[in-house]
Formats: structure tokens, sequence, C-alpha cells
């Protein structure tokens, strides 16, 4: 009968297991807690980075199998828990933002191709996987988040302190469109750009968030700046589809996040073909595989194509969005994958920050 393993045995053989999207054993990269072994008896807890990895199960299968393979082991019980991690970017001067981990832009080279309805469904896929999401409204001359969350009508309320974010679907909500009415435009200078957003995030009582989704106007403009003087920014999401003119446009919001020294977690294919309900068959309607030839050309991860679907207008003009309202969908699916991804680059990132004095993990393009 062998000996029972003693704790070096057992990370020794835990140091097999990697995970996937950093490319890191997991002892490495201080994933495994409370490692107890009894006798043969062996106990332990695997922290994830994310909520949204597709790959939990196998992670912990890859681990139990790892020790269960050690001469003397006689039973194996892993747990598996989560922190998100937070990107720690004390180089950027803009102090942390309290309450809130990792704050995420969501933006456009230009209007129309669908950046508000993929801020709302990313954030959406990112809470049903059990992260604590907020979205912030930060497309100041078009404030759609109230109507694609069913919040027309809302208010903005306080504590006397500080402004409280409404929630719909489990996810904490800030909008100019909630100090306005319908057809009110927003006239604003920049100075007073400057102050909303300001105000927008360090007066209001952000609760525990693993993920801020800001969602930005179109182009390249004064918010972006604001944006990247007032809080430090993880990394931005860049929205396109496939035609010409929203690819050039989409590369000089690449290039505009890049000046402004906020990394591209990856670039979003939206529109990017139209799938029969009837025969099934799909049809490129605005070209094809743009989106992924930019994110080649801006060497930034492709995060995934999303397709024309009628349910998805419907949604977003109901208040009920498509991650909430056909869960089950391909289409839905599409959304999470995308979230799955940006929750994979910003564990990334966030590994990156850890380790900035022992070299540089590059984010690496998800397929």
């Amino acid at each position: 009968m062998p000996s029972p393993p003693d704790r070096d045995a057992v990370f020794t053989a835990l140091r097999a297991v990697v995970e996937p999207d950093i490319r890191k054993d997991i002892v490495t990269l201080g994933m495994v807690k409370d490692l107890a072994v009894d006798n043969g008896r062996v106990s332990f807890t695997l922290e994830l980075m994310t909520h949204a990895s597709p790959l939990k199960e196998q992670l912990r299968e890859q681990s139990v199998a790892a020790v269960r393979a050690l001469p003397g082991v006689s039973s194996v019980e892993a747990q598996v828990t989560v922190r998100v991690r937070s990107v720690s970017q004390p180089e950027k001067g803009a102090p942390p933002l309290p309450g809130v981990k990792n704050v995420i832009a969501v933006g456009a080279g230009k209007g129309g191709v669908g950046k508000t309805t993929v801020a709302v469904n990313v954030a959406l896929a990112l809470a049903r996987s059990g992260s604590r999401v907020g979205i912030l409204d930060g497309d100041i001359y078009g404030p759609n988040i109230p109507i694609m969350l069913g919040l027309t009508g809302s208010t903005m309320a306080t504590d006397g302190k500080q402004i409280v974010p409404a929630e719909k679907y489990g996810v904490q909500v800030v909008s100019v469109g909630f100090l306005t009415n319908d057809d009110s435009p927003v006239i604003w200078r920049g100075p007073m750009l400057h102050q909303a957003i300001n105000q927008f995030f360090k007066e209001v009582a952000w609760r525990d968030l693993d993920y801020l989704i800001v969602d930005m106007p179109p182009g390249t403009g004064d918010v972006a700046l604001s944006l990247s003087q007032t809080v430090p920014v993880v990394g931005s999401i860049v929205v396109t589809t496939p035609q010409q003119v929203a690819l050039s446009d989409s590369r000089r919001a690449v290039r505009m996040y890049q000046k402004l020294s906020i990394p591209t977690l990856g670039i979003v294919e939206n529109m990017s073909y139209y799938a029969c309900t009837n025969c099934h068959h799909e049809t490129d309607i605005f070209g094809h595989g743009g989106g992924e030839a930019l994110a080649a050309q801006m060497e930034v991860p492709f995060l995934g194509r999303l397709p024309i679907y009628q349910p998805i207008r419907e949604g977003s003009d109901a208040g009920i969005p498509l991650v909430v309202g056909e869960p089950g969908s391909a289409a839905a699916r599409s959304f999470t994958v995308v979230a799955e991804r940006v929750a994979a680059q910003v564990s990334i990132a966030a590994q990156k920050s850890a380790e900035a004095n022992r070299g540089k993990i590059p984010l690496i393009p998800v397929r």
C-alpha cells in the first residue's frame, strides 16, 4: 500500500492543470485554496477568476483527476468558487472607482451598428452567469438604456449623499435618460459632458460590482476623453458591422482608445448574418468576415458574431432584452459567448497587471 501524498506532492500534481485563457497552471495563478491532506484524503477549493467561464466543470474534473492519479490517494473533494479580480492600473493616475472592480467601455466608430444592444445583452449575460454587473448609460445624446431595460419613466433616487442606481434584471443602472423627458434633447458642451460623466461615476453608490459596462456615444469625442481621465478603464469593446463603412470607422475607434491608453478587449461583429427562421439558411446581408479581418489587422481579439434576428429588435423595444426574453435561443447564446470572452480578457488583463513586475501577458485573440 503506497504512502499517502503530502501537500507538496498534491501541489505538484495540480500544476499539470492549465487555465486555458491565461495559459498558466492553476497553482501558479493562485487558484488552489484551502488545500487539506489527511491520510490520503485530499480536499481543496478551486477559485476561478470569472463566473462566465464555460469550462468550470472541466477545470474541476481535471483537477480531481490529477490528484486522484497520485499513489496513496483514497478520496478527492474539490469545491469551485469564483472571485473576479480587478485590473490594477496605478500608472493611469485615476483613482479606483468605489464599489467597482472593472470598468468596461462599449463603443463604436459610428451610430446604427447596435452598440447599445450589445452593451445591454452582454451585461445581462454576465449577470446571468453570476457576476455583479452595472450599466452606465454614457451615450449622453441618445440615452436608450432605459427603453431597452423597460425603465422608461424611472427617475434617479438619492440616499441623501449619493445617487442610488435603478435595478432591473439584477443589473444596476444609471442613465441621463432618467433626468430628461423622452423627447427632450441634451444640448451640452464639453465641460458639461465632463461634469456629468464625473458625477455619474463618482457620485453613484455602485454596490460591489464585478463589471461596470459603460455604453459610450458613437464616434470619437469628448465622452471618451472624459472617461479616460475620470476612472481607470480596463478596456473597450468595439462594435462594428461587416460593411466597409462601419469597418473604417471602427478602425478609428480602436485607434482612439489606444491613444487614450484604453486597451481594446475585442471587436464584436453585429448584424453579421441573417438566419432564415424557416429554412435556416444564413445570408451575409452586410458582407462576411469584415469584423474578424479588422481584429486580425489591428491585432486585437475577435469576440464573436451576432446575427440579425427580429426578436432582438422586438425585445429591445419592449424592454425585455433577448438574453432575458429568449435565453435558450441561438442568438442569445451568441451574446453569451461574447460575454464569456469579454470576461476571459478581463481575467487575462487582471493577471497581467498582477505580474507587471515579472513580465507581461499579452491579450490573447480568442477563436
